[in-house]
């Protein structure tokens, strides 16, 4: 745990992990959220600029919480961002599905699976007790 100061505000506060914000910042934050949520359940085809004039928000927030995917447009609203690997439209995150299936692929394939040992036939078993001596 750190002392940091504030992005918003600038007070001092007790960070721990996420965004550096204050707890009161990151408070209003999410109201803020909740209110665009609500707007955009209200006005289905709005667009970006929009909402965020009708909720005084920035629409570079908007935009981080859609790649964050706490926000998602419906399939037939005109909004679409471009997916950071490929540029396809896509309604939430930061990659498009063949994009994200691609990665998980690649990483899949770049972990080495662990090789099974060869089955060795086993060693067939000697018939009787026998004593064994050793010529000098």
């Amino acid at each position: 745990m750190t002392v940091r100061n504030c992005r918003k505000c600038g007070k001092l506060f007790n960070h721990v992990t996420g965004i550096p914000i204050c707890p009161a910042c990151r408070e209003g934050l999410e109201k803020t959220f909740q209110e665009v949520k609500k707007y955009i359940r209200e006005n289905r085809n709005a667009g970006i600029q929009e909402v965020a004039e009708a909720c005084d928000v920035d629409p570079g927030q908007i935009k981080q919480w859609i790649r964050e995917e706490r926000l998602e447009f419906t399939s037939d609203s005109a909004v679409k961002l471009p997916c950071e690997c490929c540029g396809a439209p896509i309604r939430t995150g930061k990659y498009c599905e063949k994009c994200k299936n691609d990665m998980a692929k690649n990483l899949s394939e770049s972990i080495e699976k662990p090789k099974r040992a060869p089955v060795q036939a086993p060693k067939p078993e000697r018939s009787g007790n026998k004593m064994r001596f050793l010529d000098r």
